[in-house]
């Protein structure tokens, strides 16, 4: 193999003539080719640059003759094809021209608020101006054959003479009495509330025994009874349904018959309160403890009470301006005036 190579090495180089001869035996020629132009590079240049490099070189040096070829392609243009584009124009749906709509609606803007204030105004004279206020009058009553009130009141006129007052000497001599201050008196709505309910007497008597009894052993006062009346308080009634008894604060408090607790409540406009269903004389009758003082009460709903036992303490719970006791009786669920209703029935 040595000495294959030093033969090789030691042979003259070919000349240029013949490689060039070989490279056109291949195929390849340094002659230009017809139809396109060659492209010529340095040799130390294409020795030292990649086939990147190549590809970039090649790229610059097709691009003026790409760029003279569309030039000397391109036709010149001419002034029949403009004028032509021109005529072909689109036009708008009512054969306007696109570039007039801006003009147009222009136009429509400032003048659609004038008309709009015109019929406006012309809507509101015609509703409030009547139909005949621009004639004169005596073209109308010639139009309509009508003649005006003033002109048939002055015909009808008569001589009859005006009204006359005759006085006798008598009256025109007697002089008319004077007012005097005290002659006048008034009267407070309190007043009239006090004379109307303050009369009655709530005065009774009690033995303290019996089936049917006062809510207290012995007889107490009593502040407020059944019906009408000022309300003593914000939210108290006007129409009282029942009567307020005023033994003081923490006095015991009894029921006044047998019975049998169907509610026991605290809180509200009654404040603690208790209510209890008899049967007396055969007739439903329910009677209501209110005002109590809280927890006062030992009974429970359901329990049978007898007359006389314990139902709680005097108190001032609920809408209430003191302590006292508000009993109400109710026959049949209506309530009754208690005071007339016991005066009747307990002893």
């Amino acid at each position: 193999m040595t000495d294959e190579l030093h033969p090789m090495a030691g042979r003259p180089s070919e000349a240029p003539s013949s490689i060039t001869g070989s490279l056109e035996s291949l195929g390849f020629s340094d002659r230009e080719a017809p139809s396109t132009e060659a492209i010529v590079l340095p040799a130390a240049q294409v020795a030292a640059t990649s086939r990147r490099a190549l590809r970039e070189a090649e790229r610059a040096a097709a691009a003026p003759t790409r760029r003279s070829q569309r030039a000397s392609a391109k036709p010149a243009r001419s002034a029949k094809p403009a004028r032509a584009a021109r005529a072909a124009r689109p036009t708008m749906r009512h054969g306007s021209h696109p570039s007039r709509v801006p003009m147009l609606r222009r136009v429509a803007r400032r003048a659609l608020p004038p008309t709009v204030m015109l019929a406006v105004a012309g809507l509101l004279i015609g509703t409030t101006v009547p139909a005949n206020a621009l004639f004169r009058p005596g073209e109308v009553a010639e139009a309509t054959g009508l003649t005006s009130l003033a002109t048939v009141a002055s015909a009808a006129k008569t001589t009859e003479p005006a009204q006359v007052l005759e006085m006798s000497a008598a009256a025109t001599t007697a002089a008319a009495p004077a007012a005097t201050r005290d002659d006048w008196t008034v009267t407070s709505y309190a007043e009239i509330l006090r004379a109307k309910y303050g009369n009655r007497d709530f005065t009774y008597t009690t033995t303290g025994t019996g089936a049917v009894r006062w809510p207290f052993p012995f007889a107490t006062t009593i502040s407020s009874g059944y019906g009408d009346r000022v309300a003593p308080c914000r939210g108290c009634s006007s129409y009282h349904r029942g009567t307020d008894f005023t033994p003081g604060y923490g006095t015991p408090i009894q029921a006044v018959a047998d019975g049998v607790v169907s509610d026991l409540q605290e809180g509200w406009s009654y404040g603690t309160h208790v209510f209890i269903d008899h049967v007396i004389n055969g007739q439903k009758v329910t009677t209501l403890y209110a005002h109590m003082e809280t927890g006062s009460s030992p009974l429970v709903p359901g329990q049978e009470v007898k007359a006389g036992d314990f139902v709680g303490l005097v108190g001032n719970t609920g809408a209430s301006t003191g302590p006292h006791l508000h009993l109400e009786v109710r026959l049949d669920g209506v309530p009754v005036d208690p005071f007339a209703w016991l005066t009747q029935n307990a002893s």
